[in-house]
């Protein structure tokens, strides 16, 4: 079993920044694509930023230039920065991770969320 544990998330006022942190954990033996997504009230999860196992990363483009996804492979964990904040990216952000947890099975793949944080833009 996986866990994803977030953290980060809080208020801030437009045009501010925060950075988000997701750390995987139990049984991994290593971890490809990683995602962030989120969820804003009465609209479906939306796929905000993705970082492949190599460092390619991919945005939405909304918000292409403001936002950057990181990882650290060595401790299993993935970071958003978000600056220029709007209130249009006020969500609960979910970190997701494609993880391959048997060495001798290394084309099968696990998908696990984290429990999410709160990031909530608004002066």
């Amino acid at each position: 079993q996986v866990q994803l544990v977030e953290s980060g998330g809080g208020l801030v006022q437009p045009g501010g920044s925060l950075r988000l942190s997701c750390v995987a954990s139990g049984s991994i033996f290593t971890i490809n694509n990683m995602h962030w997504y989120r969820q804003a009230p009465r609209k479906e999860r939306e796929l905000v930023a993705t970082i492949t196992a190599i460092g390619t990363t991919t945005y939405t483009d909304s918000v292409k230039g403001r936002f950057s996804i990181s990882r650290n492979n060595g401790q299993n964990m993935v970071s958003l920065q978000m600056n220029s904040l709007k209130p249009e990216d006020t969500a609960v952000y979910y970190c997701n991770a494609n993880v391959v947890s048997d060495r001798r099975y290394p084309y099968r793949t696990g998908s696990y969320w984290g429990q999410g944080t709160q990031v909530t833009v608004s002066s």
